[in-house]
């Protein structure tokens, strides 16, 4: 019977894996690319030059990129836009003067496209404003500007670059969905190899389920015992970071978020929602390095499953999660926002952050045992990771602002995934699986840190009484 029922898991596994290799191969993936817009011009102020670039008349901040323009000297600026934009929008800084531009064209990959000038004088364009002449006289757009606010809107985009574009896209997209098939079925191949040695945490995680959920329980009771308000003190804490932070960055900094359908939400609701996950992988990166030093009693017992300690930690930290994942929706729907099933989203997110944090507690739990300064390194990289996150600042705003190697490097921090998944449910509404790439790359790193932090918890586990 126990042989039939080993055959029946590999086949169902056998063949999860080969629909999971056909869905990541017949992924097809974004088809739009990076094309650069030069624009070759003088001004006769110092000031920004900003462009918009959209499908639509209707441009926003969120799809721009802001560039210096020196004082009377011609510079050649390059802005970089996907390959669909069929609007663009030129502004002129604030200060009233003329600009003269001379070349206008769309690069990619060796092809140009020029940009018809004439679309920008004021009887063609789209919609001008501040914008008090413009004169087209020997290849040269001449304008003058006021003081204002002056911008141009024209219909105008790399649409004989498109096509060359998208069929580049599709072949890169392949090329990557089959790195990323022969990375998965590699890890599967490895689980499956090791099967026995990884296998055996979970199994033991779940015959010890209640003893876990108790030992959870009495942790987080334990925490504030003696105090007058008792667990309160729990929700207390993060709820007032969460008034600080938003009368700081709300108040002081940043006004309403707008979503890319072009709803507006007031800041403490888009803060809450990167805010959540992450008090939640704070707690569980404090509590779970520290569980075998806290209970290091139980440690010293032969008998006593020391596997459960990380998690105990953070299961006492998911209560607080959950109450603040309730008072996220309830602050959403009093700020008049309906429930939708984007929102059923926030726990496959939750979900993922717990394996992903689980996996690391299990490596820094069993290195801080012998290595006691790791505690202090882990609370500075925290610290720090919290401003490497988009957590307090808005990547649709400051990301144009950063070098692409800088993006990708923020990318790679698996609570980039996290934070914006919380917000692609509540505010984006964009499903998991549309972030493609950052879905592959996240379960992939987080199975790494699974089976690195298992390995090395079962290496150390004998270790762990004669030091403690």
């Amino acid at each position: 019977m126990k042989s039939l029922k080993k055959k029946l898991a590999l086949v169902l596994f056998a063949v999860l894996l080969v629909l999971l290799n056909v869905g990541i191969l017949l992924h097809g993936g974004d088809r739009t690319d990076t094309v650069a817009l030069n624009m070759t011009i003088e001004g006769s102020v110092k000031g920004d030059i900003q462009t918009f670039y959209g499908s639509s008349e209707s441009l926003s901040a969120d799809h721009s990129q802001v560039l210096p323009l020196a004082k009377k000297k011609q510079t050649t600026l390059t802005f970089y836009q996907p390959s669909d934009t069929t609007f663009a929008r030129v502004d002129f800084g604030i200060a009233r003067g003329t600009y003269t531009i001379t070349d206008l064209f769309y690069e990619y990959r060796g092809k140009t496209q020029a940009v018809d000038l004439s679309l920008f004088l004021k009887d063609r364009a789209v919609k001008t404003h501040d914008i008090v002449k413009t004169e087209l006289k020997g290849g040269q757009l001449k304008l003058s500007v006021k003081a204002d606010d002056p911008y141009i809107v024209v219909q105008a985009g790399p649409t004989d670059l498109a096509q060359a574009a998208a069929d580049h896209q599709a072949l890169i997209n392949r090329i990557r969905n089959i790195i990323y098939a022969v990375l998965i079925d590699l890890i599967a191949v490895a689980l499956f190899l090791l099967r026995k040695r990884f296998a055996s945490l979970p199994i033991e995680l779940y015959q010890n389920r209640k003893m876990i959920f108790r030992m959870a329980k009495n942790d987080f009771n334990t925490k504030y015992a003696g105090s007058v308000l008792g667990t309160v003190w729990a929700f207390v804490q993060p709820c007032v970071t969460v008034l600080v932070y938003w009368f700081v960055f709300g108040h002081l900094g940043s006004g309403d978020v707008v979503s890319r359908l072009g709803i507006s939400y007031p800041f403490v609701l888009w803060l809450i929602a990167g805010l959540v996950p992450w008090f939640f992988f704070q707690d569980t990166m404090v509590g779970g390095t520290n569980a075998l030093l806290e209970y290091s009693y139980l440690v010293k017992k032969v008998v006593f499953k020391i596997s459960v300690l990380p998690i105990v930690k953070e299961i006492s930290a998911a209560f607080v999660h959950i109450f603040f994942i309730a008072l996220m929706f309830v602050l959403y729907l009093l700020a008049g926002h309906r429930p939708d099933s984007y929102w059923l989203q926030v726990f496959y997110y939750s979900f993922a952050l717990f394996i992903y944090a689980l996996g690391v507690c299990y490596a820094f739990c069993s290195i801080v045992v012998f290595f006691r300064d790791l505690s202090q390194v882990i609370s500075i990289i925290i610290q720090v990771q919290v401003w490497m996150t988009p957590i307090m600042w808005n990547v649709s705003q400051f990301g144009s602002r950063l070098p692409g190697w800088a993006m990708t490097l923020l990318k790679l921090n698996p609570m980039y995934y996290i934070a914006m998944g919380y917000r692609d449910a509540m505010i984006e509404k964009v499903w998991f699986w549309q972030r493609f790439d950052l879905t592959v790359y996240f379960w992939l790193i987080t199975a790494v840190f699974f089976g690195i932090g298992t390995f090395i918890f079962k290496r150390l586990k004998p270790h762990f009484a004669d030091i403690l």
